[in-house]
């Protein structure tokens, strides 16, 4: 524990703005203190020694070495603006090195090589050692997708009496990061340093997108289609952490996953947004049709289904999380990982009023107070499409794209079986 510092020599580790700090760690005549300077991308790592340390901090902040853990980096090269690489370099060897922990001795890095290289993984490694039984650690360098890689591998593949679900910590190198801001990952400076140093796995909540059999994956830039998974039932099925969607949503991640639209950043969603809302020539935006029911609990405790009045839609959004961008708040009811599905959606509207209605949802989630705007704790819903255009079926599940056929249909509920909750994720508490 910390030793009580002079009156005369403060510490100076009392200069750390608290947001900046990882941990600390024991070293020969004192104690290390890991931090970060943030910076313009990326933070820096710093150390700061010192032979005594406040009351109370060693408490909260001593970083103790993983035991009886194998560990694995997986770092998601082209994620978001290719930074994974750079912060590797730069900030988690040396944090890992600072801990004792030696790369190729004590952990090994995986860096991808395409889209597919997560999920194999996850099929050729983790799944084999979590089926033994294995306590594996995922330092995931990587933005929404690679979790839902390691999710989907997982639950595609066997799990046996052994199976141990693997930790996963986050390091949110994507553009939306959805679930890293939702989880409170980034409430600090550290870019999950923090977390990674000081936290302690939580079992993930997920969703279960089942698709009609003709529903397929869109991949390589929407260029090819890849068959899903199918779950007992023999539906194509896709599990998800973050967020499925339809209409103005799906389609803007889809539009905007592009190399020449990723090189924006966080800006392609607007950039795509206003494209879609204000089509060349002058045209009104789409009206997204689709018969759309909800699954709500009764009193009773069972769940029925009910009927969104309308067929038009221009907004369908069931998640799990609060926010899709650091301060863009969908769900503003969500905690962290509280295992809520909450649904947003409403129709039709010119086309200044959606970018109003929308904009609110950056002023702390005051969009779902707005008439228009319905926002429902719910257990399930489900879309029957009635649209002809290919891309007007094009359902989101975090950030992936699933091509729905005419008349084929999605429905997502909460995956609460605890079979298919098999990943956990760090987090400070």
């Amino acid at each position: 524990m910390g030793t009580s510092q002079s009156k005369n020599a403060p510490s100076p580790v009392l200069e750390i703005p608290p947001a900046n700090l990882i941990g600390c760690i024991k070293s020969a005549d004192g104690f290390t203190v890991l931090h970060v300077e943030p910076g313009s991308e990326t933070p820096s790592l710093n150390a700061t020694p010192t032979k005594t340390l406040p009351d109370g901090f060693a408490a909260k902040y001593l970083i103790e070495p993983p035991t009886n853990q194998q560990l694995h980096v997986v770092i998601s090269v082209l994620s978001g603006t290719c930074l994974a690489e750079g912060f590797y370099d730069k900030n988690l060897r040396p944090l890992l090195d600072a801990i004792g922990l030696r790369e190729t001795a004590d952990y090994v890095v995986h860096r991808t090589t395409s889209a597919k290289t997560i999920s194999e993984l996850t099929h050729d490694v983790f799944l084999t050692r979590a089926n033994e039984g294995i306590n594996q650690r995922i330092i995931l360098l990587s933005g929404d997708g690679g979790i839902v890689d390691i999710v989907n591998g997982l639950l595609s593949g066997s799990r046996g009496a052994s199976f141990t679900a693997p930790s996963v910590a986050l390091i949110p190198m994507g553009t939306g990061n959805a679930l890293a801001h939702s989880s409170r990952i980034t409430a600090d400076n550290t870019l999950g340093l923090a977390t990674l140093a000081r936290g302690s796995p939580v079992r993930l909540p997920l969703l279960k997108a089942r698709f009609s059999p003709g529903a397929r994956l869109l991949v390589e830039e929407g260029s090819k289609k890849e068959e899903l998974p199918l779950a007992g039932d023999t539906s194509p099925t896709m599990y998800g952490a973050v967020v499925c969607s339809w209409a103005m949503h799906a389609g803007l991640v889809a539009d905007s996953d592009t190399t020449e639209y990723r090189k924006y950043g966080i800006e392609r969603f607007k950039m795509a947004a206003k494209e879609a809302l204000y089509p060349a020539g002058g045209s009104e935006p789409h009206r997204y049709r689709a018969n759309v029911s909800v699954l709500r609990k009764t009193q009773d405790g069972k769940a029925d289904w009910e009927a969104v009045s309308r067929q038009e839609h221009a907004y369908v959004l069931a998640t799990l999380v609060s926010n899709l961008e650091k301060t863009f708040n969908i769900s503003p009811h969500t905690q962290p990982l509280d295992g809520h599905l909450r649904l947003v959606h409403f129709g039709p509207m010119a086309s200044d009023e959606v970018m109003r209605v929308m904009g609110l949802a950056y002023q702390e989630g005051k969009h779902v107070d707005e008439d228009a705007v319905s926002y429902d704790d719910v257990e399930g819903v489900r879309i029957e499409f009635v649209e002809d255009e290919d891309r007007w079926r094009r359902v989101c599940v975090d950030g992936k794209i699933v091509l729905v056929e005419q008349g084929g249909w999605v429905e997502a509920r909460k995956a609460e079986s605890g079979e298919e909750r098999v990943v956990d994720l760090v987090c400070l508490r």
